[in-house]
């Protein structure tokens, strides 16, 4: 014991000198070549003080006893073997699966509007009704011009009945009124179109014409969007090509709902976009309540690797060599208890924060988690708790 408290002691001072040892400016000499000599005995000096203070260290260790050496304190965890999947997150949007225009077949005024943006609407009800008085007064000289016709066709009749005139005539007044006929029958059908109907059910989106103003054939007057059935499309990269396949289960995100939901990829598109080299995925989803709006922002979770019975650890558990080799620590029992072993491993894929482990543990070792960083190979531990 008193050896020991010697050695200690001689410790201090070796320490205590190595500290405090100051140089005095005047001993060192002013020439370069002199300055250079006293620097180097000096280094010579300090390497002999650091290897003595050094074997001290070693020779109190060796005199402790083991059961009063102080021991590392770290956390264990066993290392599991479990199925390993990954996944790729792909941005996406809510799109309406029916947006469609209801439009005139003929031109006229908007005389009334039945609906204004957000209003429901079923199908086949009145949207508008357009102002045709420019084919009431066509019809009007139509009428006109088919009583004359007909007069005209009936004396023709009447003549070539009689043998007088020519069959040409009779045959140009007959053209005549059947031609006026299909005219006026078209006429007739238009004002038909007048009043313009919902093609869908669904919601007023957006109301393109007001009361009042012109409406063209074919020009949108209302856009109505059906929000029942809505569609998730995602552009997938085409390097994911063989890993996705129609009816395959995908995780959906919906980030401003804070909703996840699982659902099937209902079709894939058939060409590659060759501008950003991506293939279409949609996702087709029942809409009842209205919660999934059209443009709404979305991710899709895409399976891209999967293992089964691997060794999986937390990623920041594996440290690194200088050499750019890979370890962990794991708990072993020593001669003096339990120490830290390093044991080299190769990884293999990660996501989340987990890693498999391809080689180097094969699962059920104790693995160190805290304290891990700062230790040393065959360094005594105590597992906390």
């Amino acid at each position: 014991m008193k050896y020991l408290l010697s050695l200690i002691t001689l410790f201090v001072l070796l320490v205590a000198c190595q500290q405090e040892q100051q140089v005095d400016p005047n001993a060192i000499p002013k020439d370069l070549k002199g300055k250079k000599e006293f620097l180097k005995n000096k280094k010579a000096e300090l390497r002999q003080l650091t290897q003595l203070i050094k074997k001290t260290e070693g020779e109190i260790d060796a005199l402790i006893p083991d059961d009063q050496k102080i021991r590392t304190l770290v956390t264990t965890t066993t290392v599991p073997v479990k199925d390993f999947e990954r996944y790729v997150e792909i941005q996406a949007a809510v799109e309406a699966d029916d947006m469609v225009a209801a439009s005139s077949e003929t031109g006229g005024r908007i005389l009334r509007m039945n609906f204004k943006e957000g209003d429901n609407i079923r199908k086949g009800q009145l949207v508008a009704k357009l102002d045709l008085e420019q084919i009431d007064k066509q019809v009007a000289e139509l009428q006109t011009s088919m009583t004359l016709a007909k007069d005209v066709f009936e004396r023709q009749e009447r003549l070539w009945k009689q043998n007088i005139g020519s069959e040409l005539q009779y045959l140009e007044a007959k053209n005549n009124v059947e031609r006026l006929e299909k005219t006026l029958e078209t006429i007739e059908f238009q004002k038909t179109k007048a009043n313009v109907y919902a093609p869908i059910s669904g919601v007023v989106e957006m109301v393109m014409l007001k009361q009042g103003e012109m409406a063209s054939p074919g020009m949108p007057i209302v856009q109505i969007l059906n929000t029942n059935k809505v569609k998730v499309v995602a552009d997938i990269p085409e390097t994911y090509l063989g890993k996705v396949k129609s009816g395959q289960m995908v995780t959906i995100k919906f980030p401003a709902l804070d909703k996840e939901i699982q659902a099937k990829i209902s079709q894939l598109g058939r060409t590659i976009d060759p501008a950003n080299r991506t293939f279409e995925a949609q996702i087709n989803l029942p809409n009842g309540k209205g919660m999934y709006k059209p443009n709404l922002l979305a991710s899709m979770l895409l399976n891209d690797f999967s293992a089964k019975g691997v060794p999986v650890i937390p990623v920041e558990m594996v440290q690194q060599e200088v050499s750019g080799k890979d370890y962990v620590y794991i708990k072993t029992a020593g001669e003096k208890g339990a120490v830290a072993t390093k044991v080299f491993v190769e990884t293999g894929e990660n996501y989340n924060g987990e890693v498999i482990i391809k080689s180097g543990l094969t699962g059920g070792e104790e693995m160190i988690l805290e304290g891990a960083r700062g230790l040393a190979e065959n360094q005594l531990i105590k597992v906390e708790g």
